[in-house]
């Protein structure tokens, strides 16, 4: 079978080719704007960008902009982020209580619906984002970085670990799952030229390992939020009902406008959302919720001994140093906020963890410097550096990596900005600066 056979049985013969035409266009540009960052209107000029119907902070823009050579783009003012996949905030705010959360995002690389959920939770809620491939775990470590919230946990594990040292830990567990990539076939060339039924079925099974241990790590009453962008019913409708026939999960139905157009499912009872992109604006997605039943408790986490502290002094650059628990991790201090440090150091001390809270400095240099990460974070003190604004061309510079001159700057480390957001550190010692911006996020494109 092909993939158009496929369509046509999944679909009525006006739809299908309706769907099979929209892939052949011209894929939509959006961005999700980060609440904590001053509203950016340079992506957009002077005309009012459209916004996303179902997300409060998204955006499609009339073109794709060079992002790589926008010094806001680094800075985390937004995150680039296909519409659909934004309606992962709205189904948060819609279903979730509304007391702090413990999130896991089991399958989070590299980010996006990561960071919609960060927003999207209510205040005082811990994320936990983890990916199983080191390489999209480090990008998606950079990117929590950048989005600034300190009460994260950035992790290195497979599911079936969730399942066996955090069983029912997590309030709400999400899973994007690997799946055959039908919906994005119009962006990505790749998914076109490896789809097949084998991968489709291939997909299916490792969904099924991956939610039956995201069900154990789910507490009883949690919610699990199920979403693929892919079209077919064994990777959607079919995952749903194993949930509710094997796992006895509940479905949870979340409310939409009629004006955005999403699907329901196809063949099933269950509530689900199809994006399909010749009804909707953005690429191809199915998500829905499911909550399991209540039951025994969930489990208490055992924390992690923070490690002996070496080195207070960092405490100075936080607004509220008092707030916060120091801990260790691979040489790098941490601080993590007081009232979720207890559960975040129970995630650590579980699974292999990359990043917790906002790190401070690395304990291993012989001499002091503020961790990169510290720039980005709300935790961060705004007196705690010198700033030092810099234009457009100076800040391509700097994420370049190239040596600064800073005349009217003081000597010693100061925080190099651009439109009022932070870009990093820089060590000034007056004839020249030291570009401490880390060597892995740096352009390496010489185009302006």
């Amino acid at each position: 079978m092909t993939f158009e056979q496929e369509i046509q049985e999944l679909l009525a013969g006006g739809e299908a080719e309706a769907l099979l035409q929209a892939l052949g266009g011209e894929p939509t540009v959006s961005v999700r704007l980060n609440r904590t960052r001053p509203l950016m209107t340079a992506l957009t000029g002077d005309a009012p960008a459209e916004r996303v119907p179902w997300c409060d902070c998204g955006y499609y823009l009339d073109r794709r902009p060079a992002f790589t050579l926008d010094p806001s783009w680094h800075a985390g003012a937004y995150y680039v982020q296909d519409a659909s996949s934004m309606f992962i905030a709205h189904v948060i705010r819609s279903v979730a209580p509304h007391t702090p959360l413990c999130y896991l995002d089991l399958c989070a690389a590299p980010g996006g619906k990561t960071t919609a959920a960060i927003d999207a939770l209510p205040a005082g809620s811990l994320t936990v984002a983890n990916e199983v491939m080191p390489a999209r775990a480090l990008a998606l470590c950079d990117n929590v970085t950048k989005w600034g919230n300190p009460r994260t946990v950035v992790t290195n594990a497979q599911p079936r670990e969730f399942a066996r040292r955090l069983p029912a830990a997590f309030d709400i567990v999400a899973v994007d799952a690997p799946c055959s990539g039908e919906g994005m076939m119009r962006k990505d060339t790749q998914a076109v030229e490896q789809w097949s039924p084998a991968l489709v079925r291939q997909c299916a099974t490792l969904q099924r390992d991956i939610l039956t241990h995201a069900w154990q790590a789910l507490k009883p009453g949690g919610l699990l939020i199920y979403s693929t962008c892919t079209f077919n019913r064994e990777e959607n409708e079919c995952q749903l009902e194993f949930i509710a026939g094997e796992l006895s999960g509940e479905p949870v139905a979340v409310d939409t406008e009629p004006a955005w157009n999403i699907a329901g499912g196809i063949d099933t009872q269950l509530p689900c959302y199809r994006f399909m992109p010749h009804r909707t604006r953005g690429e191809g997605l199915f998500m829905a919720v499911m909550r399991k039943p209540q039951g025994t408790a969930g489990a208490r986490l055992k924390p992690a001994k923070p490690a002996k502290q070496r080195d207070t002094a960092a405490l100075s650059w936080l607004a509220e140093p008092d707030g916060v628990q120091l801990a260790t991790i691979n040489d790098i201090q941490c601080a993590l906020p007081r009232d979720t440090a207890p559960t975040m150091l129970g995630v650590m001390g579980a699974v292999r963890t990359l990043q917790a809270g906002t790190p401070l400095l690395d304990t291993s240099l012989p001499k002091r410097q503020p961790h990169a990460a510290l720039a980005y974070s709300t935790l961060l003190r705004h007196d705690a550096f010198a700033r030092v604004a810099v234009d457009r061309d100076t800040a391509l510079q700097y994420l370049r990596g190239e040596a600064l001159t800073l005349p009217d700057a003081p000597r010693g480390d100061v925080l190099i900005t651009h439109g009022g957001m932070p870009l990093g550190f820089a060590r000034n010692l007056g004839s020249r600066a030291n570009n401490l911006y880390p060597k892995p996020w740096r352009i390496r494109t010489t185009h302006t």
